[in-house]
């Protein structure tokens, strides 16, 4: 089910529907992003804007289970196992040009963030259960001291 950023935002009790219906207004007028007005108008976060579009990428992103994903190892190689733990990201290969990396719901803004600024080619995100991304990071990247567990205990 595709979530609108605005809907989201009013679930959240971060904006009024009326709020919303503002936004929107003056977005048709500006052309302009919705969470750029959002911030504008009514004070919202820009991190509460960031976490409510991670939510939204997350209903319309593939989700898989990464233990069972094409691997490849030029994939692999773009980050080392301190970034893979650091920011819960996994790349897993190429399609095309995009490199499709691995996150869970609660790190997908972080990973964007990270990804952002370290990869110049484009990437897309696909989302896993944190369990099963802490496995294949186990497998992928091993590293002292990581288990599954925080994955689920570092959200961002």
């Amino acid at each position: 089910m595709y979530l609108r950023l605005g809907d989201i935002l009013v679930l959240r009790g971060l904006l009024t529907a009326e709020q919303r219906d503002e936004i929107l207004d003056a977005q048709r007028s500006t052309a302009r992003p919705f969470g750029a007005l959002a911030e504008e108008m009514f004070g919202i976060q820009a991190s509460d804007v960031e976490h409510a579009w991670a939510t939204q990428y997350a209903s319309i992103a593939d989700h898989i289970d990464p233990r069972d994903a094409k691997i490849e190892s030029r994939a692999l190689a773009r980050i080392n196992r301190r970034q893979a733990w650091q920011f819960c990201i996994m790349p897993l290969h190429y399609s095309g040009d995009s490199l499709i990396i691995c996150t869970t719901r609660d790190h997908l803004a972080r990973a964007l963030r990270f990804t952002g600024w370290r990869n110049t080619e484009p990437c897309q995100f696909v989302i896993a259960e944190p369990e099963d991304l802490g496995m294949a990071l186990m497998r992928h990247y091993p590293m002292d001291g990581a288990s599954p567990d925080l994955v689920s205990t570092s959200a961002a």
